[in-house]
């Protein structure tokens, strides 16, 4: 089993846990880190306990701020976290912060604002311009659609930031509706506002539903993720009904993020939901990267790979993505709902199964079912996932001629809004303010998290122990550093593995146990979901540094890295990133300080 993004059927490549509904009580003391869901005071050696009700942060973005009641440190952790020398306990606190900065700066509320505007016409009408690319001179290109050519404008949305993406998105398109409309003086008739969002559990407030509701008539379902559950498969058919239902004066907007394959699930005829779960975990088992997971997947639904597009055709989509995926590619994130897929067939998905032992007999046997589905599907009996050449891609006319600066679209064209270089960047800017010299290493960093954790401290040993002459004069950075980098790593599980944790936590505790091998001291490393989650466990990610393992705790961090059990040894320790669901997900970063 992989703690890829995932960890049951349907999912897209998301982590897999949340805290439930909560709020932070205080703010907390200055000088003090977040970790284990409280505050570490780099003074007085406390942790602030977490509340007896599990934290959630409000949208738009989290304030990581305050906790409700404090309590000491176990002697045992406190004897690990004691061992920190000056530079770490403030590496650590600065750590915590380039993180948080990450975060905010992929708030899906203001990427779907910088995106989508209203404007009034000489004509009385209005206008929606989309922004959806630098066109090499500095400027963005822009789509228009003329909403008097529209009698309904239909918000939908599903993923992890799909609350606060719906929200925004409500908040540009009132402006049109003709319920809701409170200013404007236009005389040409508005279009209705409505839709339907599905939101994780627990990922949006009492406040947001309402406004979602009764403002923008979007209707609001909940649904389970990583696991999907029935309410996934009967809100994803209300969207499917939808689309479905729309003609040629209906525009829909889609509001895509990670963790959409999850809550927009819907089996193809001849398969259940229990088919769709256990498939999944057998993909994940296998070890199978998420992109060669898709092509199988966006296979067994109804709504993956274009065919949201295509159901409802002849309909203008105009589909919002935020990425968590290494790469951005769009035919992926959420497995691809509005685009072609001319990147793989039929004969590719069959090849997988028996490439990664999926098929009967193998290590990883896919359900039977399934493996009839793929086996049909190849012999020519099913209809392939929708590429270019169907109607729903092709170019609309008549709708681009008001300005020499709009270009010609597509009946369902596909816009990034946000993904993991916006949160890497972000984070060297605030190393930067810090002091530090920032280092961007990319956004692709993936491979198994213990193998990518060790390769981080070998760099930072590197950097850190080199005094000759020839490095002092042509250096690879100066001190202190910050190595930033996106991506997604893996965890590759035994069968029937016990152990708690995710990428993030495995990482940095391959990071802090190599640390220890070689002795390296004021080095901090972070590794942190953007999303809050990392793994079936409340925390985020975790922060580590050079005397987080020592003799009183090297038997169980060893154990733990063994048995994959990062996340009680790190809880133990004081390791932790708590950050509770921020309401984006832009897949991972990891922050490496050296001084």
């Amino acid at each position: 089993m992989v703690f890829s993004k995932a960890l049951a059927a349907g999912t897209s490549p998301t982590t897999a846990a949340y805290a439930s509904p909560g709020r932070i009580a205080r703010r907390r003391p200055v000088g003090s880190v977040r970790t284990n869901g409280g505050d570490f005071d780099r003074h007085s050696m406390i942790l602030c306990a977490r509340a007896s009700s599990s934290t959630r942060l409000s949208h738009p973005w989290p304030s990581f701020d305050g906790c409700k009641s404090s309590r000491p440190l176990s002697s045992r952790a406190a004897r690990g976290v004691m061992t920190m020398t000056a530079n770490e306990m403030q590496m650590k606190e600065d750590a915590s912060r380039m993180a948080r900065a990450a975060i905010r700066a992929v708030r899906p509320d203001a990427a779907v604002r910088d995106r989508l505007r209203v404007v009034e016409c000489d004509d009385g009408g209005r206008r929606l311009l989309v922004a959806r690319a630098d066109d090499g001179g500095g400027r963005m290109r822009e789509l228009a659609y003329d909403l008097s050519e529209y009698d309904s404008v239909k918000i939908v949305a599903f993923g992890k930031a799909s609350a606060a993406m719906a929200l925004a998105s409500g908040e540009v398109l009132s402006v049109v509706d003709s319920t809701t409309a409170t200013s404007g003086s236009s005389n040409v008739p508005s279009p209705r506002l409505d839709g339907v969002a599905i939101i994780k559990d627990g990922h949006a407030t009492e406040d947001e539903i309402k406004i979602l509701n009764e403002r923008y008539n979007i209707l609001v379902r909940s649904a389970s993720h990583p696991v999907p559950d029935a309410r996934s498969v009967s809100a994803a058919t209300e969207i499917l009904d939808l689309a479905s239902s729309s003609d040629s004066r209906t525009l829909i907007v889609a509001c895509i993020s990670g963790g959409g394959s999850a809550l927009f699930c819907s089996p193809r005829d001849g398969l259940t939901l229990d088919d769709l779960m256990a498939a999944n975990r057998r993909l994940l088992e296998s070890g199978m990267p998420i992109e060669r997971m898709n092509v199988i997947r966006k296979r067994l639904e109804n709504g993956k790979g274009g065919r949201l597009a295509t159901s409802a055709y002849p309909a203008t989509v105009l589909a919002l993505v935020l990425s968590d995926i290494i790469g951005d590619p769009l035919d992926l994130i959420a497995s691809g709902p509005t685009v072609p897929d001319d990147g793989s067939c039929w004969d590719d998905a069959r090849a997988l199964v028996d490439s990664y032992g999926l098929n009967a007999g193998g290590e990883y046997e896919l359900p039977t079912a399934v493996l009839d589905l793929l086996s049909m599907g190849k012999d020519g009996k099913f209809d392939d996932t929708p590429k270019s050449s169907h109607s729903a891609f092709s170019t609309m006319v008549g709708t681009h001629k008001h300005s020499s600066n709009m270009e010609p679209k597509l009946y369902s064209e596909t816009i990034l809004v946000g993904n993991n270089d916006a949160a890497v960047l972000a984070a060297a800017e605030e190393a930067a303010i810090m002091g530090y010299n920032p280092v961007i290493l990319g956004t692709r960093f993936d491979g198994e998290a213990a193998c990518v954790g060790k390769s981080y401290i070998s760099m930072a040993e590197m950097i850190s122990r080199q005094r000759n002459d020839a490095y002092i004069k042509y250096p690879v950075a100066r001190l202190p550093v910050a190595f930033i980098a996106g991506g997604e790593t893996v965890v590759t599980l035994p069968p029937n593995c016990t152990g708690k944790g995710g990428r993030n936590q495995e990482l940095a505790l391959s990071a802090a146990m190599k640390m220890r091998e070689i002795g390296l001291r004021d080095v901090v490393l972070a590794s942190v979901g953007t999303d809050g989650t990392d793994g079936p466990t409340d925390a985020a990610g975790a922060i580590v540094h050079g005397g987080l393992v020592n003799e009183v705790t090297i038997d169980d961090a060893r154990n733990a890295l063994k048995n994959h059990d990062a996340y009680n040894f790190l809880k133990r320790t004081g390791s932790l990133m708590i950050t509770g669901p921020t309401g984006t997900n832009v897949a991972d970063i990891c922050i490496t300080l050296v001084k």
